[in-house]
């Protein structure tokens, strides 16, 4: 039994600043993990240093974690003032 959509919903305009938003943030938080990466691949021993009793391979994933999370929610902050803004 198909009844519908609950709210008829409107053309979103900020679609595509919000899509050119979500692939900058992506490039760059692949490069972030692209640069732990390669880091890992060609000098390891970088990675076995010890800074506040953790090495830098513990340190710089919790970093990537804490970041991408950080990313989402000043992405989710710019796309609610981009549609906000655009369909009034």
């Amino acid at each position: 039994m198909g009844h519908g959509p609950a709210v008829k919903l409107e053309k979103d305009k900020s679609t595509g600043y919000k899509s050119k938003l979500g692939i900058k943030f992506f490039l760059f938080y692949t490069a972030l993990y692209a640069s732990f990466v390669v880091i890992n691949s060609v000098k390891p021993s970088v990675m076995q240093k010890v800074y506040m009793g953790q090495t830098v391979a513990v340190l710089y994933g919790f970093f990537l974690i804490i970041f991408a999370f950080i990313l989402a929610m000043f992405y989710n902050r710019l796309c609610t003032a981009a549609e906000t803004r655009m369909n009034k």
